[in-house]
């Protein structure tokens, strides 16, 4: 089993979810819908001088599952080139 763990901008939100909802049917994740911080070169603070603000969701699912849902959001990122999708998984010990 593992943890995924996806942080990107808001505007991508909707569909981010969306996409894995149809990817995995009955998927099942946690979402954080305002995640402030610095990424590479951008800053999401939700202030007037940093404007935006980022999501964060994650879910524990098996390694199939998790493998897929990765396939999907490459192509989400390639969708979205600029918004700031990363993710990455770990193990998650029971």
């Amino acid at each position: 089993m593992k943890r995924l763990e996806i942080v990107a901008n808001q505007s991508v939100q909707e569909e981010v979810v969306t996409t894995l909802e149809a990817a995995v049917p009955g998927l099942t994740y946690t979402l954080i819908p305002v995640a402030h911080g610095r990424g590479g070169d951008d800053w999401r603070w939700g202030t007037a001088v940093w404007p935006e603000e980022n999501f964060l969701l994650f879910t524990y699912q098996d390694d199939g599952v998790v493998d897929q849902l990765k396939a999907t959001l490459v192509d989400l990122k390639a969708k979205f080139p600029r918004e700031g999708m990363k993710w990455w998984s770990v193990r998650a010990d029971e």
